[in-house]
């Protein structure tokens, strides 16, 4: 059973990485810690822009600083990127060709007669999602 991943946890996160900055920034963490300053000049980025970009992926989880001396490094924390995988692990018996979805639709109309049911939060007046 794959376990239920909070839907404010996952809105952080995938507003966290839809920024080529901190996706950069993510995937140079898993690597290795790096200094808040080294980041920022490595990415041609302001301090108070860097900083703005660490508030994001700090809300998300995905960072967490660590001062020494008068340095400020950060480290990657990999636990919601394996909330990330556990949500889209949801979707693994679904995969195949792009028509999949459509033909499982299809077949399920012809077998039954009937479309099959929605889920409830589809069905919400004035959802977008």
């Amino acid at each position: 059973m794959i376990e239920e991943v909070d839907d404010a946890r996952l809105d952080a996160i995938f507003e966290a990485l839809a920024n080529p900055h901190r996706r950069d920034m993510v995937r140079f963490l898993g690597l290795q810690p790096a200094a808040i300053s080294e980041l920022a000049r490595q990415r041609n980025l302001s301090l108070p822009a860097m900083n703005k970009h660490i508030a994001i992926l700090e809300r998300a989880g995905l960072v967490q600083r660590r001062k020494i001396g008068r340095t400020t490094y950060l480290t990657l924390r990999r636990q919601p990127l394996a909330s990330l995988m556990t949500w889209t692990e949801q979707f693994h018996p679904h995969w195949g060709h792009d028509d999949a979805t459509y033909d499982n639709y299809l077949d399920h109309i012809v077998r039954t007669g009937t479309p099959p049911p929605t889920t409830r939060s589809a069905n919400k007046k004035g959802n977008t999602r």
